[in-house]
């Protein structure tokens, strides 16, 4: 047919949708391909070099082309149909496979149990171009990375006798997709795609019946903000005992995003408000003349304060300070903390800057670590599964470094944190001890987080209320539809 190897491949539209118009559009450099190809790349990035195997790297461990795929999926069959393209980059109305004559694709579906030799050879792929093509596979992906319900997508070429196998794609993340392709002297070449990513804003808002944990996450708001957001409000929320029903959420975030609008990576927090009880708490991300980045109310007042009033997230308050018939004992006792029941292995978090006194097993405390926090104030955590790996006496720690792991060490009936607040050496009920703000904005700080503060309320107010359905998650219906069934 006249057409060098790689690019009749590439052609087919199993590299992403981006490197298949490009590579097609040098075979036909006239017409309306042409713009597409370009709209196409300015949507993706190849990396700069590919890897070149040829035949006689066959001679690989077959343990490494068998790896298995253990976890579990639905059973698919293979469908000659091309692949959607990944991230969002739309082919011409025509496909490659019309395009190119003889040339189609079969997408299977990686089960639990299969390994990726065994699948191209089941597929039809003859098991020296099976080895060949996982060689070359393997400079730029791991294989044993596959998981079931991955798609692989392979390309053949059809004779009038037989068909000839063209090489493999397969996406592996949602920012890359990797493929293989045949070369003209033999042997196969591996090369990567990556989507360009841009960064977004996002909004998201609800109202909370429950848990404010379970409202976000339904909405779709990402862990990281959602912890983000735990954390610095803590200060002043008691997450127990302040959320009612009815209550709502204001959250605006950043996240990096592929050209189709999904997220990838950590999402930056940038303002989030709650209405509590009709009290509205509203802080903003804000970096101050020396760089340094924090949160701030609305007047400009930073909300941290000295010590954390809940130093773990998502746990109930179980037992609060005071006098109490004891669970294990059975008579009276003044209870000289607060007790948060929530599951074994949950992080514990330091409640402000401190210097380790005491971390290990401690009396009827369990696991224990005690903080110093000034001449006047400590912090001790008792009944932990386990102190947080190289956590010793002297030790300095910052507000929010994980201590420990919730459990159920020492004398206690079942997984809790039991958290004291020491005063002058006496306990203290956590729950009612006011500690000050932090530092309060002035002079050209204040000026630039008023600005930025109405730059940020602004965006806010411009965009449309993003959930789970409607953030481009994915282009696949069934996703979606898997998606809404969780909820």
């Amino acid at each position: 047919m006249g057409y060098k190897k790689p690019l009749l491949f590439a052609g087919l539209g199993m590299l992403a949708g981006a490197a298949s118009v490009a590579l097609l559009t040098a075979l036909m450099p006239s017409g309306p391909e042409e713009s597409l190809a370009q709209q196409a790349m300015d949507s993706m990035e190849l990396s700069a070099s590919a890897v070149h195997t040829p035949s006689s790297f066959a001679s690989v461990p077959a343990t490494a082309d068998n790896a298995v795929i253990t976890s579990p999926r639905s059973a698919s069959r293979p469908s000659a149909v091309p692949r959607q393209p990944a991230n969002g980059v739309q082919l011409a109305s025509l496909g490659p496979t019309e395009q190119i004559p003889g040339l189609h694709q079969e997408t299977i579906k990686v089960q639990r149990g299969d390994t990726l030799l065994g699948m191209l050879v089941e597929a039809g792929v003859n098991s020296q171009e099976a080895h060949d093509s996982i060689a070359a596979m393997k400079q730029v992906y791991n294989p044993r990375d596959l998981r079931p319900g991955d798609e692989i997508t392979l390309t053949f070429l059809s004779g009038p006798q037989d068909r000839e196998f063209y090489g493999f794609s397969l996406e592996a993340d949602p920012v890359r997709t990797v493929y293989t392709a045949k070369e003209n002297e033999g042997g196969f070449s591996a090369n990567e795609l990556k989507a360009k990513l841009s960064e977004q804003t996002f909004r998201f808002e609800g109202k909370i019946h429950s848990s404010l944990f379970l409202a976000a996450t339904r909405q779709g708001v990402p862990l990281d903000a959602l912890q983000e957001l735990i954390k610095i409000f803590s200060y002043d929320v008691d997450f127990q005992r302040d959320i009612q029903d009815g209550d709502s959420f204001q959250i605006l975030f950043k996240q990096k995003a592929t050209p189709d609008g999904q997220p990838v990576g950590d999402a930056y927090l940038q303002f989030a408000s709650l209405t509590l009880s009709g009290k509205v708490f509203a802080l903003y991300r804000f970096e101050d003349a020396d760089g340094s980045v924090d949160y701030y109310n609305e007047k400009g007042q930073n909300v941290r304060k000295a010590l954390l009033r809940t130093p773990i997230n998502g746990a109930r308050l179980s037992s609060g300070f005071g006098m109490r018939t004891h669970p294990v004992l059975g008579y009276s006792k003044m209870h000289k903390g607060v007790d948060f029941a929530a599951p074994t292995g949950t992080p514990i978090y330091a409640a402000g800057d401190a210097t380790v006194e005491v971390a290990g097993p401690f009396s009827s405390y369990g696991n224990y670590v005690r903080l110093r926090h000034t001449s006047d104030y400590a912090t001790a955590y008792g009944h932990m599964n386990a102190v947080a790996k190289g956590l010793k006496p002297g030790m300095r720690v910052r507000q929010g470094d994980v201590i420990g792991y919730v459990g159920s060490t020492g004398r206690a009936t079942g997984p809790h944190l039991h958290y004291e607040i020491l005063k002058g050496g006496s306990q203290v009920n956590p729950i009612g001890v006011r500690f000050p703000s932090g530092r309060t904005l002035a002079g050209k700080d204040l000026k630039n987080f008023l600005a930025s503060r109405k730059k940020m309320e602004d965006t806010y107010a411009a965009l449309p209320v993003s959930s789970r359905n409607n953030l481009a998650l994915s282009q696949n219906s069934d996703s979606q539809d898997e998606q809404e069934n969780v909820e």
